[in-house]
């Protein structure tokens, strides 16, 4: 379902700005840090990604800061690689002391390739294949987070077949609604990820003497964009329930994963303070005595970045307005594979023409889909061809999710740090999309 602004009035969205406090207007030009957007649309070309490490960094500290000092516990921030893997992005939230959490052999590689301690890796995900566990156990990664018996049976031979004991958890189904998409819940009964609690205590049980298989955690993950502290808190309450009855039955844990989803504001959302979910955390977990370990994706890296894409072409149809932009769904795939609402606004040379901001229109791609459309009737004023826009909160799930559909090129992906900027991803060319055909 393409998303649609028709029912909301334009003062519903406010700023988007606000959502993402390293994007500042100066002197009527919108700027990331220091840099001027419009100075790095003109070097890269659009559309592009665009981050601000200070907004990156600010977010792993504030949320880091929440379970460390007085009152705190030991525990580590395990970054959602699946969010933003750029390489860049990775070395950066190592240098502030960040775990990583993947759901692939290729995440691994990612984590290798920047040069990253493999023992700070938790390896979550439904399907692992022999080859990705066998790789995984050969690099001494820190967790396995197990979500079936038969990833069981096969991380147990392969162990043992390398002689390299693994590290494990079961991941938990705490049957938990977390109120998110449907596609992004993952805590509920018929999803596809965990165990359910009665199989999980039994193949703890079988496997405690193993040779092969070290107890070391429990684990659960909800979803994602999750806005209410209830799931939070139901889940937390439960798990931390489930590892009190391992203990007492003789099984040796050292970690308790809660996994990530914590929402943020993309369009009219309201997500729940940080300080309220690691006070509700906290309390569960630290009379277990037990390592925590988090998986935040999204609210690391979704305020940091944004989309530039400028217009192509303006167009009635039947009297409705649409404007065309250079980006596309194959470049941001949220919108049409979420009905994800993001703000989409002029940069400064349109927003100096737009006196009103209330004009409407749908904001789509030039890619032969229908579904190729950012958001429906739009408040946005009016545009004109060569005009510079800003899709907000693109951060996350954005460029790891590009393809190349209608044989477009990827986008380049920008790092701004400060005054300067530097390209870690640089835009695809036609000899990258026929390259292995």
């Amino acid at each position: 379902m393409i998303p649609s602004a028709k029912s909301l009035a334009p003062s519903k969205f406010g700023n988007p700005a606000r959502s993402a406090p390293f994007f500042h207007d100066v002197n009527g030009r919108l700027h990331c840090e220091s840099v001027a957007l419009e100075r790095v649309a003109g070097r890269v070309g659009t559309p592009a990604y665009v981050y601000s490490s200070a907004s990156i960094a600010g977010a792993y500290r504030s949320l880091d800061a929440l379970f460390a000092g007085r009152g705190g516990l030991p525990h580590t921030i395990c970054y959602a690689m699946k969010a933003n893997s750029n390489l860049s992005i990775l070395k950066l939230l190592s240098r502030l002391g960040s775990g990583f959490d993947i759901v692939s052999g290729g995440e691994l590689q990612r984590v290798q390739a920047a040069g990253i301690a493999t023992s700070r890796v938790v390896f979550s995900g439904v399907g692992k294949s022999r080859e990705e566990i066998r790789d995984a156990l050969r690099a001494r990664i820190m967790l396995f987070n197990v979500e079936s018996e038969a990833e069981l049976e096969t991380l147990s031979a392969e162990a043992a077949r390398l002689r390299l004991p693994a590290p494990a958890g079961i991941r938990v189904n705490p049957e938990v609604d977390s109120g998110s998409h449907p596609h992004i819940a993952t805590g509920n009964r018929g999803h596809k990820f965990g165990i359910g609690w009665t199989e999980a205590r039994r193949l703890y049980l079988r496997f405690r003497q193993s040779r092969w298989i070290r107890w070391q955690g429990i684990s659960t993950h909800i979803g994602s964009q999750i806005l209410d502290i209830k799931p939070f808190r139901r889940a937390v309450t439960r798990l931390a329930g489930f590892a009190r009855a391992l203990q007492r039955a003789g099984i040796p844990l050292r970690y308790f994963d809660f996994g990530g989803g914590i929402g943020v504001r993309y369009s009219v959302e309201s997500p729940l303070a940080l300080r309220t979910y690691a006070g509700v955390v906290r309390a569960a977990v630290k009379p277990l005595g037990l390592r925590l370990l988090l998986e935040p994706g999204r609210v690391i890296v979704g305020p940091a970045g944004v989309l530039l894409t400028r217009v192509l072409a303006t167009k009635e149809n039947y009297g409705k307005r649409f404007i065309v932009t250079d980006a596309a769904m194959n470049d941001f795939m949220r919108p049409a594979l979420y009905g994800a609402l993001h703000p989409i606004t002029p940069e400064a040379g349109a927003k100096r023409r737009s006196r009103s901001g209330s004009a409407r229109a749908d904001i789509v791609g030039p890619v032969c889909e229908t579904g190729d459309c950012f958001v429906q009737d739009w408040p946005i004023g009016p545009v004109e061809a060569g005009d510079l826009l800003v899709l907000w909160g693109a951060g996350a799930y954005g460029s790891v999710q590009a393809s190349n559909y209608n044989s477009r090129t990827r986008p380049p992906e920008v790092l701004v740090s400060g005054s300067s900027f530097r390209v870690v991803r640089r835009r695809e060319r036609f000899a990258d999309l026929i390259r292995g055909e």
